[in-house]
């Protein structure tokens, strides 16, 4: 909305970009407040003044936060550009024999994370002792386009357009049993007790591949992870379908199938194009890419 009494001769500053590039990415004055180190009321109060300032309305309220207009999306990106420039010059500011430091967040599945990510930490930091990492392990897609992390680990066939990408290797998964439990008979997937996903995946590819090849099957255990799942079939507490990669570490696992070709998808390492040459995300993006090996 206009106000005709505003100024029209309004400079945005640099404190005001981060204003208002915190609450973009965040969408709530806590949130953004949060990570600016201030307290919400002084960032609403910025926000009411530069919109004041500049004449126009830039966030619409609602009940679940703040969004964007199409001239703060605009702005967020000019101030995503000028934050990344920034760090950029920092970076370089470094001698060349300065130890690499600072923080990088990583984001992946409790899986990956496992399996793939945290085996390779200890070499990371030994060639690196002053980085700090986070290892945030969900199986919500966290955002790298509002910096809710540097990096992230992915199974996907389909990487976001907007991030830069590495491929690292296919991921296969099969069915797999407790070979002590199995008594070197293999029978009908429908006759054994079957370990799955809940309903906190339910369109988890294994789900998938399950009701429709085994649609009368009933799980005797659901659990929330698929590292749960590789844990309970180690214990012989049933079946199920297990990542091969995971499943060659455990002793004593059987496969009951070949890979499922149905279930299969890819690996990739995903980070943002204007954080990506950072001394700090490309080191561990780089240390990662080069020790996660996947056939």
């Amino acid at each position: 909305m206009q106000e005709p009494n505003a100024s029209t001769q309004y400079r945005l500053q640099a404190a005001d970009l981060e204003v208002l590039l915190a609450l973009t990415r965040t969408g709530t004055l806590a949130e953004a407040a949060r990570r600016l180190a201030v307290d919400a009321s002084t960032v609403f109060r910025s926000v009411q003044r530069i919109e004041r300032q500049l004449g126009t309305r830039l966030f619409e309220r609602s009940r679940s936060g703040y969004l964007p207009s199409e001239q703060a999306l605009a702005i967020a990106q000019h101030a995503e550009r000028i934050e990344a420039e920034l760090e950029a010059a920092r970076a370089a500011s470094q001698r060349p024999g300065d130890a690499v430091a600072g923080l990088v967040r990583i984001t992946t599945t409790d899986t990956l994370a496992h399996g793939l990510v945290v085996p390779h930490l200890g070499s990371l930091k030994a060639r690196h002792p002053q980085l700090r990492l986070e290892l945030n392990a969900t199986n919500e897609v966290v955002n790298l386009t509002r910096r809710d992390a540097d990096i992230a680990l992915r199974a996907t066939r389909r990487p976001p357009d907007h991030l830069v990408g590495r491929r690292l290797g296919v991921l296969r998964v099969a069915v797999y049993g407790r070979a002590e439990c199995l008594q070197g008979r293999i029978g009908p997937l429908e006759d054994y007790p079957w370990i799955a996903p809940d309903e906190a995946l339910p369109e988890h590819p294994s789900v998938r591949w399950r009701r429709r090849q085994l649609p009368r099957v009933a799980p005797m255990l659901l659990v929330n992870s698929i590292s749960m799942v590789v844990d309970a079939v180690a214990a012989g507490l049933g079946i199920g379908v297990v990542p091969v990669f995971l499943a060659e570490r455990q002793a004593g696992l059987q496969a009951l199938t070949e890979p499922l070709a149905d279930c299969e998808t890819e690996i990739w390492l995903l980070t943002h194009p204007e954080s990506r040459h950072l001394r700090r995300i490309a080191t561990v993006a780089s240390h990662l890419a080069e020790r996660i090996t996947l056939p």
